[in-house]
C-alpha cells in the first residue's frame, strides 16, 4: 500500500510540474496540459483516503477506550481540518494552473 501512495503522488507531482517547467520555452501547446484535471481528481483521493484513514482510527480508539472519547473526537475534528485546509490549497492552485497557465 505504500508504494501505490508512493507512486500516485510522484505522479501527481509530475502532472502538475510539468506543466510549469517548459511554460517559457515553448509557445506549442505542452502535450499534458489537458491532464491538469486528473491532478485535482487525485488530490481529492488523497485527501478522501486521509480522512478516511483518520476517522477509522478514530472510532478504533473510542471502542477501546470510550472514557478518553471526547478527546479523540477534538483531536479527529483538527486533523480532518488540516486536511482538508492542504486540499483546498492544491485544489486552487491546480485551478489556477488550469485557467492562467497557457
Amino acid at each position: 500500500m505504500k508504494w501505490i501512495k508512493s507512486i500516485v503522488l510522484a505522479g501527481a507531482f509530475l502532472l502538475c510540474a510539468h506543466g510549469t517547467a517548459f511554460a517559457q520555452a515553448q509557445t506549442q501547446p505542452q502535450p499534458f496540459s489537458d491532464l491538469k484535471a486528473i491532478g485535482a481528481g487525485l488530490v481529492i483521493i488523497g485527501a478522501a483516503l486521509g480522512i478516511g484513514g483518520l476517522a477509522k482510527g478514530a472510532v478504533e480508539s473510542m471502542a477501546r477506550q470510550p472514557e478518553i472519547a471526547g478527546n479523540i473526537q477534538t483531536a479527529m475534528i483538527i486533523a480532518a481540518a488540516l486536511i482538508e485546509g492542504v486540499t483546498f490549497f492544491a485544489l486552487v492552485i491546480i485551478i489556477l494552473q488550469v485557467l492562467f497557465g497557457r
